[in-house]
């Protein structure tokens, strides 16, 4: 077997046998990557909580011969201490990182979506107040990534220009917005429009300072929707903070 090291975010682990642990993880230069972190459930291991969501870390691993590569060495580079420690932003966390999960390939490189979330754990820790909009912010991102930004500017469907028709609904199977006859999906606001132009236009920085407010609200069930279309199923993570 080969060796191979790499720095990668833990996304979720589930049980292997009587003390292995099987962790996935967001890499920077391999994807995304399942390994056995071996004895990991033993009180005396030597991986501790270095490889628990969403810990970003600086890992070595052997190269499988099958589906499972095996972790060797795994260091921190940041614990995201302030997640770990309020469980709104550790919901948050995890609403990003399931979306990560469900989308990125294993063993395809993908170095932009590892930076992507990185950052995106980085402002969830480092900010004093908890921002509305950064799950449904980095929904929008990861949509645009894989292809399919929202069509905010005219009509999806039958593309007349926002400036000549009211733009009413929502529906990413269409492309984005709609027009009053072409109406399907979800109901949308000018405000809420105007905040994902925002987004997704360059005043990411100045939509993530926005309150909790109605708008706010919708863009952010939208966000979640759409990503739920993408998928094509429920998103457990941010359910738990819907109900929480």
């Amino acid at each position: 077997m080969s060796l191979y090291r790499d720095q990668g975010v833990a996304l979720r682990h589930y049980k292997l046998g009587e003390a292995d642990r099987i962790v996935v993880f967001m890499t920077a230069g391999h994807g995304k990557v399942r390994a056995v972190a071996k004895g990991i459930r033993k009180t005396k291991s030597r991986f501790g909580s270095r490889l628990e969501p969403p810990t970003n870390v600086s890992l070595l691993f052997y190269e499988g011969r099958g589906e499972l590569d095996i972790v060797s060495q795994a260091e921190s580079i940041d614990h995201f201490r302030p997640i770990r420690d309020d469980l709104g932003r550790m919901t948050d966390a995890m609403s990003m990182l399931e979306a990560v999960d469900q989308t990125a390939q294993e063993r395809q490189p993908d170095a932009r979506l590892y930076q992507m979330l990185v950052a995106a754990l980085r402002t969830l820790a480092d900010r004093e107040r908890r921002s509305p909009l950064l799950v449904a912010a980095f929904y929008w991102k990861l949509l645009s990534m894989e292809g399919f930004g929202p069509i905010l500017e005219q009509c999806a469907s039958c593309s007349a220009p926002a400036s000549g028709v009211a733009l009413v609904a929502f529906d990413l199977t269409q492309g984005g917005a709609l027009c009053r006859d072409c109406r399907q999906g979800l109901p949308v606001s000018p405000e809420a429009l105007q905040l994902l132009g925002r987004i997704l236009g360059g005043g990411l920085a100045g939509a993530l300072q926005e309150p909790d407010s109605a708008v706010t609200s919708e863009v952010a069930a939208l966000a979640t929707h759409s990503m739920e279309q993408h998928l094509e199923r429920r998103l457990r993570a941010v359910h738990v903070l819907d109900h929480g």
